[in-house]
């Protein structure tokens, strides 16, 4: 079954200036997309940002296709 990235990624005007973001939470999605780019691993991403889960990082990449 297909995750929908829209229950996992947001933008909201007064929040990061629109940018997309991770729901409930201040990190952009770019900011993801780049940790991915660099080769980081899921369980690095996580340990590095502890609110954010597996679906939710694949909901990022979901949201960049």
């Amino acid at each position: 079954m297909k995750m929908d990235w829209r229950n996992h990624i947001v933008s909201t005007p007064d929040v990061l200036r629109g940018k997309p973001r991770i729901k409930e939470t201040r990190i952009p999605v770019s900011l993801i997309l780049g940790y991915l780019a660099a080769g980081k691993t899921f369980e690095e991403i996580i340990g590095e940002f502890s609110d954010i889960t597996k679906e939710q990082i694949v909901a990022c990449l979901d949201y960049a296709r």
